[in-house]
């Protein structure tokens, strides 16, 4: 049988300051803007961003948003994780912008190597080796 899901599409985050998610998206780690919206009936913006894959995060702003815990190991989504290709070029590039990340470890399973750094809203991200 083949699968029933052919990847994902996108994330959806909803920030709590719009102008610094959408700069920390788009500026800091490379994404591409597809569509920017102001609806206004909802007083909220929506961006759709696109990374090298296809791969799309969904940014939308909403006035007070209630805040959801994710950490410690919050029931949920637990992080978004990227691939990358040179981890320590990614790295390097987010301590240009102050952006610091969890030491670098190896996943037991892939012997891929990896790493955490967080958002604006600290929502956790991950950075995945994705070639050795």
């Amino acid at each position: 049988m083949e699968p029933l899901i052919g990847g994902v599409h996108h994330v959806a985050i909803i920030c709590s300051d719009y102008a610094t998610s959408r700069h920390f998206y788009h500026q800091i780690l490379g994404f591409h803007i597809v569509d920017e919206n102001y609806r206004k009936e909802r007083e909220s913006w929506k961006c759709d961003l696109r990374a090298a894959d296809g791969t799309q995060i969904e940014l939308f702003s909403f006035p007070n948003p209630p805040q959801r815990p994710s950490r410690p190991e919050a029931q949920g989504l637990r992080h978004l994780a990227f691939s990358v290709a040179n981890l320590e070029a990614v790295i390097a590039h987010l301590a240009n912008f102050n952006i610091e990340c969890e030491p670098v470890r190896t996943d037991p399973y892939t012997s891929k190597r990896f790493t955490f750094f967080s958002d604006p809203d600290n929502l956790p991200l991950e950075l995945y080796e994705t070639v050795t």
